[in-house]
């Protein structure tokens, strides 16, 4: 059929515009809702972490019960079936979200990181930005398609919020949705409103980062190589990580059953184990753990299970029932991994923890393009080629395995693994093709006639 000649350019020019005010008076109003979050998180995170453990023992059980009864009872107000998880609503729910209980989650972040629950500040940030998104499509009563493509930019406006990186937020916000696949139709409103939240949030005084990492400027093929090889490292540690963090989940949901507990008194438990825990762990690995963060990336040695620790302490947090973010815990990680580990592959201990930051992330969400381009707007534009690799090499290693449960599967990543398209990866169980089974088989058959023949 021959097309228009001025139709089709006329009504693509339209839909910018469209979504040039759509995606800015949103992303705006998401930088302002996420400020007002952010400005209470500074005030009450970390003053409690300087007290002796006989008050941690007290306020982090504490802590964990209030967490526990706001998700046992606060969930009782909404008057749809509908879930407040982004993922969720744009893949099942037509971009619809529950508005009346949008205050629980950053009331619980707030709790969680105040009494010294190890998580991170961006979740409640990215789902006060899915839910006023939600909340401005159900309000103009936009279709199907325009409510999911406002739901993804309010949570890159959520991203870009925290983190100060409005590119990187916004490929976030699209591709953490699925693995293998990323819809462009949602990269434009997702790039406006997380400018417009990020250039709000900065006018109001939220503080951004800015770190120089000396990447050489000259690219070099050997140090690639090495970057690249830390972030296979990198992917191991984001697979640990991840299982970890299942294992816990388990593991409480398991302890829940058995002794038939009532549900807040789960996170309380998980308090108390934590509160254990700091008789012989630093207490540098509670909260947001941004210290020592920092400090990986400015060059100081970090030990080797840092990792370890964190990852330990954030999966009991979240895996026992407090709410926090998933994707600050990452960046710690992958930091402290990647300074302890820089010199295997004889590489500066800040150039490791910047890769390990960026390649942790990309692995354990499986959003390897948002990966890179916070690397660049974090460390630069000579960083690109070294974080690109060590980005794409984790996201290899970990396989089909997320932070995020009900992230889809929408392409395998290798020809040699077979997995349904467009099923949860808590669901799916991923397995060896059919030509790489048979090919085994065969394999098999040879080795075990040369073994009868010799």
């Amino acid at each position: 059929m021959r097309r228009f000649r001025l139709t089709e350019p006329l009504v693509m020019l339209a839909t910018v515009l469209q979504w040039l005010v759509l995606s800015t008076f949103t992303g705006a109003l998401i930088g302002a809702g996420c400020t007002l979050f952010l400005r209470a998180l500074f005030a009450s995170e970390g003053h409690a972490y300087a007290l002796s453990w006989w008050v941690l023992v007290v306020i982090l059980p504490l802590g964990g019960f209030a967490n526990g009864l706001l998700m046992h009872y606060g969930y009782r107000l909404r008057r749809s079936r509908f879930v407040d998880n982004p993922i969720v609503a744009v893949n099942e729910q037509r971009g619809k979200m529950p508005f009346r209980t949008m205050w629980i989650k950053p009331l619980a972040a707030l709790i969680t990181l105040a009494c010294g629950g190890s998580a991170g500040k961006e979740g409640p940030c990215a789902h006060i930005g899915a839910s006023l998104g939600a909340a401005v499509g159900r309000s103009l009563r936009l279709n199907r398609e325009m409510r999911k493509r406002l739901l993804a930019c309010g949570v890159s406006a959520g991203f870009a919020s925290v983190f100060g990186t409005p590119i990187a937020g916004a490929i976030y916000g699209v591709e953490m949705l699925a693995i293998g696949r990323i819809r462009h139709d949602f990269l434009f409103p997702g790039i406006v409103a997380g400018v417009a939240a990020f250039e709000v949030s900065r006018y109001l005084g939220v503080p951004y980062p800015h770190y120089a990492i000396d990447f050489n400027g000259r690219f070099t093929e050997l140090l690639f190589l090495k970057t690249v090889l830390l972030g296979v490292l990198c992917g191991a540690v984001a697979w640990s990580f991840v299982e970890i963090l299942r294992q816990t989940k388990k593991a409480f949901a398991r302890l829940r059953t058995h002794f038939d507990l009532w549900p807040p008194l789960v996170p309380a438990l998980g308090g108390v184990v934590i509160a254990l825990l700091l008789l012989a762990l630093p207490r540098s690995y509670l909260g947001l753990s941004l210290p020592i963060m920092e400090q990986a990336l400015q060059g100081q040695a970090m030990p080797y299970l840092a990792f370890f620790w964190k990852a330990l302490l954030v999966a009991i947090t979240l895996g026992s029932g407090f709410y926090g973010g998933i994707v600050t815990p990452q960046f710690v990680i992958g930091a402290v991994a990647g300074s302890a580990f820089a010199h295997w592959f004889g590489l500066a201990p800040a150039l490791g923890a910047a890769v390990g930051l960026v390649a942790v992330a990309a692995s354990a969400s499986n959003a390897p393009m948002a990966a890179i381009l916070m690397g660049v707007e974090l460390f630069g534009a000579d960083s690109t080629l070294y974080v690109a690799g060590a980005c794409v090499a984790a996201y290899l290693i970990i396989g089909h395995r997320s932070v995020y449960p009900e992230q889809q599967i929408a392409f395998s990543k290798s020809s040699w693994i077979f997995a349904h398209a467009d099923l949860p990866v808590g669901e799916e169980k991923v397995r060896l093709s059919y030509g790489m089974q048979r090919w085994l088989r065969m394999r098999r058959r040879r080795a075990k006639a040369e073994s009868s023949e010799s």
